[in-house]
């Protein structure tokens, strides 16, 4: 016997909940919920789950001429799941987005079975859209080093200095730009400390080794800034003394890789893969690079192992006499 849905008194998907049926709209509401709370998930994959979740149910009512309730997803055909992703396909719609999209209707569908609400064995019949190989575009060390070292050469010395420390905690440890903008001034690395502990994705914590390069970078930049944050305040500040946005650091690497003839997948993020990618050219244990990068599946990180395949061979047909 099927229990109630939890309660939540907040209305979502609005306007698309006056298309469902009340206790599909209270589980729905308790998913989201649950994602916000058990999940951890960030505002902006929330609100993309939110879309996506809306947009599949918003083309059930049509599909099913009416308002959809939860007996009516406990009866769904793989038909009628394929003719969702194929609506999508028709809209051409990216297919790393239905593939998202997909995911987060098998989730809700977890979800429902997990709190005995509905079940549907069909949704395992439906494949996953195919998706294209996309590899990390990663540097060159000598692109990296000569990246970092412009940064260098600001036109204020303390911005200089900032820039050159957050492009090396990318570069020589690995982080996110938004970890390493989310640090507070207090947990700056500072002389003798070896590992520096990072709030990830999922708000998963991982403790990632420090080079001493990083940490002179950092010290000397904090001894520069005019600003004071005070301890819980953001580490990298903007030249009003504000929180460093994001937008600002990819702007100065586009002013550069234009001054170094650099391509355009020279970003902040390429500084990161570049870090693994290097790692694992210099003989990194896979695992060991997977606990660096806070990959909560494997077969996120091994993609880097096709990078450094394709960096030999290109290596290899520039090389070898044979090859020419």
């Amino acid at each position: 016997m099927r229990r109630g849905p939890p309660s939540f008194n907040q209305a979502p998907l609005d306007p698309l909940a006056q298309s469902l049926a009340p206790e599909l709209r209270q589980a729905v509401a308790a998913w989201l919920e649950w994602l916000a709370h058990q999940r951890r998930l960030s505002p902006h994959t929330l609100a993309a789950y939110r879309t996506d979740i809306a947009g599949f149910l918003g083309f059930l009512a049509e599909h099913l001429g009416g308002p959809p309730d939860l007996a009516a997803l406990a009866e769904l055909k793989a038909a009628d799941f394929r003719a969702w992703l194929a609506r999508r396909h028709g809209e051409r719609l990216a297919r790393t987005s239905t593939a998202r999209a997909l995911s987060v209707v098998r989730g809700f569908f977890r979800f429902l079975e997990q709190q005995d609400l509905a079940t549907n064995p069909a949704l395992a019949l439906v494949r996953r859209p195919k998706l294209p190989v996309s590899l990390p575009k990663a540097l060159d060390a000598a692109a990296a080093v000569e990246l970092i070292e412009a940064a260098g050469e600001g036109p204020a010395p303390w911005v200089a200095a900032r820039d050159t420390a957050l492009m090396l905690l990318l570069y020589g440890a690995g982080l996110r730009i938004g970890e390493a903008l989310a640090l507070q001034r207090r947990e700056a690395p500072r002389a003798g400390q070896e590992a520096l502990r990072v709030l990830g994705k999922g708000r998963k914590i991982r403790l990632v080794p420090l080079l001493p390069v990083v940490i002179e970078a950092v010290e000397r930049y904090r001894a520069l800034c005019p600003f004071d944050s005070g301890a819980a305040g953001p580490l990298f500040l903007g030249e009003r003394g504000g929180p460093l946005s994001p937008r600002l650091l990819q702007g100065r690497l586009q002013l550069l890789r234009r001054q170094l003839g650099l391509p355009e997948t020279a970003t902040p993020h390429a500084l990161r893969h570049s870090f693994a990618t290097h790692l694992l050219a210099g003989g990194g244990d896979l695992r060991a690079i997977q606990e660096l990068l806070g990959h909560s599946s494997l077969s996120t990180t091994q993609r880097y192992t096709k990078v450094d395949a394709e960096a030999l061979l290109r290596t290899y047909r520039a090389a070898h006499p044979r090859a020419r």
